[in-house]
């Protein structure tokens, strides 16, 4: 092709203008990749949209997680769960998977719930991640009848009963973390031609609460509450005229303060005190004038009057070993190990109180459990009383031990 000569310049302009152009479109393309190291969008179509994660109103550089598969963690199968106005509601927890706010998030990360490196970095300023209370209610009854009608092989009717309830409160702030627990059961058992006798009768408050000694550490510098008592008069069969037992006599009080190792996903906790105060009460006269539950007893004259009245309290302070195992350990089945062990320093050291349970529940349905428990309990300051021609005769401290297989209705929530 020729071109010809007043055509020249005209060609020549037009190949400046377009290098122009292309300098200046190079310019400013590595303008805006240097500018994206600051401030970096990604667009709407590449970042992944799913249902099962949102945005963290507590803390921005987190994205909340679904939380599925999790297990038996002691506190039930309810979590608490945050609601959006877009209907959707997902259970939330502390999350581990931390993101810079500036950069996008292509995937969904796995959950870790064992996290052994951490980027503190991206921590929030104080050192408040995010905070919640966690509930749990469990109310249950085990119910036992048997009744005969014409039974050649004979029988008496009888009919039992056991109220159970469950109630657990759990916050995390921070390293912050605060346990309580509220138990209670009451059991009757009614035969043809006898009086009711009592089965079961516990109240139990427990409390425990640590601070962290770092956010990867399992080590918690930990405080703990436990109060024990029952709600009714106990005897010794069948002498129904002297109890043996009543409401705050005896009633329990432990306070201390320790070490506790916690491994939440194991469910397995270990607690021990160094110091720790044990108080015993015993609010009726007649049984602190014997002496029961290890307190004082009265002092008698040659007349059998009474000088002075037993006391009504004890005090001891105290080694304390505490170790909880609760877990599912198949499908359904739930273990709940608990063991207290306990020796004053002034007052025969080396002689340990042993306070055992062991329980395993049996999850049927939503509404329906078995479960099977053994309690176990070894004090030397309780002394052992049997009925003997009548009389109520005091012996030296025994083993004492229980044992329930029962089924029944459980309500959560």
């Amino acid at each position: 092709m020729e071109i010809k000569e007043n055509n020249r310049p005209v060609l020549l302009r037009f190949l400046l203008i377009m290098i122009l152009v292309m300098s200046v479109s190079s310019s400013l393309q590595a303008a805006g990749s240097t500018a994206s190291l600051v401030d970096f969008s990604v667009a709407k179509d590449t970042v992944v949209n799913t249902p099962t994660t949102k945005r963290n109103p507590f803390n921005p550089l987190m994205d909340l997680q679904k939380a599925d598969n999790f297990g038996y963690d002691g506190m039930g199968t309810k979590s608490v769960t945050i609601h959006y106005t877009d209907s959707l509601s997902l259970p939330f927890f502390r999350p581990v998977v931390f993101v810079p706010n500036n950069q996008p998030k292509f995937d969904i990360k796995p959950l870790d719930l064992n996290p052994k490196k951490i980027d503190l970095n991206f921590l929030t300023v104080n050192d408040t991640v995010i905070g919640y209370w966690v509930q749990y209610n469990r109310l249950g009854l085990d119910i036992n009848q048997i009744s005969f009608v014409n039974w050649s092989a004979g029988g008496d009717n009888s009919v039992s009963g056991l109220f159970k309830g469950d109630f657990k409160r759990k916050y995390v702030k921070g390293r912050l973390n605060w346990d309580s627990e509220l138990v209670l059961r009451y059991g009757l058992n009614q035969q043809e031609g006898r009086e009711s006798r009592k089965t079961d009768d516990a109240f139990q408050l427990n409390s425990t609460i640590g601070y962290k000694s770092s956010e990867i550490s399992d080590w918690y510098y930990t405080a703990k509450f436990n109060f024990n008592t029952q709600f009714a008069n106990g005897y010794s069969y069948p002498n129904t005229d002297l109890p043996i037992s009543k409401l705050f006599a005896p009633a329990y009080l432990f306070v201390g303060a320790g070490a506790e190792y916690s491994l939440p996903h194991r469910g397995v906790t270990v607690y021990f005190s160094p110091l720790t105060l044990k108080s015993t009460f015993v609010a009726d006269q007649r049984l602190a004038d014997q002496g029961a539950f290890g307190v004082d007893k009265a002092i008698y004259n040659e007349q059998k009057e009474v000088i002075r009245h037993g006391k009504r309290s004890k005090s001891e302070v105290g080694l304390l070993v505490t170790n909880q195992w609760k877990k599912e350990i198949l499908k359904n089945i739930f273990i709940d190990h608990r063991l207290s062990l306990y020796s004053d320093y002034f007052n025969r050291f080396g002689n340990i109180d042993i306070d055992w349970q062991l329980q395993l529940d049996m999850k049927i349905n939503q509404y329906v459990r078995a479960n099977i428990g053994t309690h176990i309990i070894y004090d030397d300051d309780i002394k052992n009383k049997v009925e003997k021609n009548g009389v109520q005769v005091i012996e030296g401290p025994r083993f004492q031990i229980k044992q329930i297989l029962a089924i029944g209705l459980v309500y959560l929530f």
